[in-house]
């Protein structure tokens, strides 16, 4: 290989953010594969999993073995415990949207404090890109993607929360990156398994769509990811392909100059579409995400250069746009993490957040445990470790036997488990479900339905007497909905979706 190839090698590896399985960090043929991609130039990696300690020390070992420093990047939009073990646990961005009154300075104090939380734990662990905050607008109840990973269904409050979290992140010396341009809010489709189709005008995208990502610009975002999704009104081409929606949206009339990475490149939305890294490149992109494969990621580049289907001129600048964001990063040292801390912020935000929709009068609070049923519905495996499974009052598991009656005296307790996740294809439950749940709302003298997910759920059960929504289904969601259901604590939180009830 010719000198001049060989830095152009390393010119590409530099495009790239390959994946790092922090479960793997312990064996040592995976260490020679992460490693020998460091020394080929590597740009960066997108971290899932592993453990504090162990993630820590090799991500140090990674940076001293790098020519140019790395992005570490990885999706924590529930701080970092969501991908690492040992650290903390936040809320999703709605409960955080639920939660929070910005017109109150104790609630912007604790904001402050949770998105500080999160930025600092991400540099203790090595993580200097972020992959947040999500600005999709949810419009679309049925999305099975976005849905309680966005702030809201209104424009205004994205783009607010968004620009809180930027300016925070960009303050604590790390890379924020806004999510996903130019809008993944209205549609059902799951980009992961197939590409959305987003049939609106070009009128409702501004006003709708891109009002928050033009806000994080104005706010100093570092970065912004593309979507994998086709608006007719713009290209017919996928955003993360298209120099309509990257070049002349986005840079000219937008005017953002930072970094642009395409959504990961091992979805199925590109699926079929040959050269489709060449592509986002050709398009404006400077960073492909989590191809499938690194080596074959960067043969492709080659045979497109040497085809002119991209140029030398349009690699350069991507790298001269990665390099200068790799000079904003702050190298830094935390301070001790208090742990403890920023576990009562999660625990104190995912309290306030707890939401009565519906109330009907005398119901509230749960006195005679003797007269409560409690029926489990919804995602299963949230089932055996539910607080709500070891309550100590009648469990049923009524919803897998149909036409099973007995509530008629009691106050029947529904509760509801949904997640949002990749690959699932859905945020919510079946119709089978859904009847079920109806049945047992009209047998049931009185009837309480708690979501813990996505609170569209409710929209199904407006005949309940109660409708609580908790955003998530972890058990400090739950603890914090049965203080609620006992009268221990108020129900503080603002839906922050519109319910067509």
């Amino acid at each position: 290989m010719t000198k001049r190839k060989h830095l152009l090698e390393k010119t590409l590896y530099q495009l790239i953010i390959s994946r790092l399985e922090g479960i793997r960090i312990g064996e040592e043929p995976y260490q020679k594969k992460i490693f020998r991609l460091i020394r080929k130039g590597i740009g960066g990696f997108i971290l899932f999993g592993g453990k504090r300690d162990k993630v820590k020390g090799f991500i140090r070992r990674m940076q001293a073995e790098a020519e140019m420093s790395l992005f570490i990047a990885s999706d924590i939009e529930r701080g970092a415990g969501q991908q690492i073990r040992g650290f903390t646990n936040s809320p999703c961005q709605m409960a955080v949207s639920a939660a929070i009154d910005k017109s109150s300075r104790e609630d912007i104090s604790i904001l402050y404090n949770s998105i500080k939380s999160i930025a600092d734990e991400a540099v203790e662990a090595g993580i200097n890109m972020p992959l947040i905050p999500v600005l999709d607008v949810n419009r679309d109840p049925d999305n099975p993607i976005i849905c309680t990973r966005a702030f809201s269904d209104n424009t205004e409050i994205v783009s607010w929360f968004g620009a809180e979290y930027i300016r925070i992140l960009e303050e604590s010396g790390l890379l924020s990156c806004a999510k996903h341009f130019p809008g993944h809010g209205d549609t059902s489709i799951d980009s992961h398994i197939r590409l959305p189709v987003i049939r609106k005008s070009y009128k409702d995208l501004m006003k709708t769509d891109l009002a928050p990502f033009k806000k994080a610009i104005k706010a100093g975002v570092g970065s912004i990811m593309i979507g994998h999704l086709v608006i007719p009104a713009i290209d017919d081409k996928p955003a993360s392909l298209s120099e309509k929606v990257i070049g002349e949206l986005l840079r000219k009339k937008l005017g953002f100059r930072g970094l642009v990475l395409t959504d990961a490149l091992n979805m199925h939305a590109l699926k079929g579409i040959t050269n489709s890294s060449a592509q986002c490149l050709k398009a404006g992109v400077d960073v492909l995400l989590h191809p499938a494969d690194a080596d074959a990621t960067v043969r492709e580049l080659f045979s497109a250069l040497e085809s002119k289907d991209i140029s030398e001129e349009q690699i350069e600048a991507a790298a001269g746009r990665i390099s200068h964001a790799k000079e904003k990063i702050q190298k830094r040292e935390t301070d001790t993490i208090d742990y403890k801390k920023h576990e009562m912020l999660s625990s104190q935000i995912t309290g306030k957040s707890i939401t009565l929709v519906k109330d009907t009068k005398g119901i509230l609070p749960l006195r005679d445990a003797g007269k409560v049923s409690i029926i489990l519905a919804g995602d299963e495996q949230y089932f055996g470790s539910s607080p709500f499974n070891k309550a100590g009052i009648h469990i049923s598991p009524a919803l897998a036997k149909e036409g099973e009656r007995g509530f008629s005296d009691n106050i029947s307790v529904l509760v509801i488990f949904t997640s949002v996740s990749a690959w699932k294809g859905s945020s919510g439950i079946s119709e089978s479900e859904k009847d079920r749940i109806k049945r047992l709302i009209k047998e049931a003298k009185h009837s309480i339905v708690i979501s813990f997910g996505s609170p569209y759920i409710l929209r199904h059960f407006n005949d309940a007497d109660i409708l609580i929504a908790a955003y998530e289904p972890t058990e400090q969601a739950q603890k914090a909905v049965m203080e609620r259901l006992e009268g221990k604590a108020e129900f503080k939180g603002t839906l922050p979706v519109k319910l067509d009830m």
